[in-house]
């Protein structure tokens, strides 16, 4: 995992100009290289306002773009949450929920929130798995922009110590 460049353009819109990709997003995200842009410089521009982002996931004995995952709160989005997104071609290997806790370890040591959310299409039974085997549980549905969507979430902190 390493941040998300400019760089990782070509990679970044192969990526999500696969329907099946783009199709499991709860954040809609067209099939165009124009859209790949602005999705790609979105990511890098969270960074820049919030201090993290998603990370560009890299398969280690190869270097080959693998797809995206971390930490993301974008503005009118309902809590801190982890997403992933990954090329069609590497779906199946176990990397977005190796990516995910990852991410889920680097919110728990770096960011004070107190849960940690993730937003699922209802049909997207990978993602689904993910969100369980990373420690998330359903809390409800919710619309988020214009969809209804599985809000998945876990606490990071023990409310109930004293």
């Amino acid at each position: 995992m390493r941040p998300l460049t400019g760089d990782d353009f070509a990679d970044y819109a192969a990526m999500l100009a696969d329907p099946q990709v783009t199709d499991g997003l709860a954040e809609t995200v067209g099939n165009s290289a124009e859209e790949a842009w602005r999705s790609l410089a979105i990511f890098i521009g969270h960074r820049e306002i919030r201090g993290y982002s998603h990370w560009a996931l890299v398969e280690k004995s190869t270097g080959e773009f693998v797809g995206r995952a971390g930490p993301w709160q974008p503005h009118g989005f309902p809590g801190l949450g982890i997403g992933w997104c990954l090329a069609r071609g590497h779906w199946g290997k176990g990397y977005a929920t190796e990516a995910a806790h990852a991410s889920l370890n680097y919110v728990r040591k770096e960011l004070d929130v107190p849960k940690v959310i993730s937003i699922v299409l209802p049909d997207n039974s990978r993602s689904i798995a993910v969100a369980e085997r990373i420690g998330h549980r359903h809390l409800r549905d919710i619309q988020y922009r214009g969809r209804t969507v599985h809000l998945y979430g876990q606490r990071l902190v023990d409310t109930a110590a004293p």
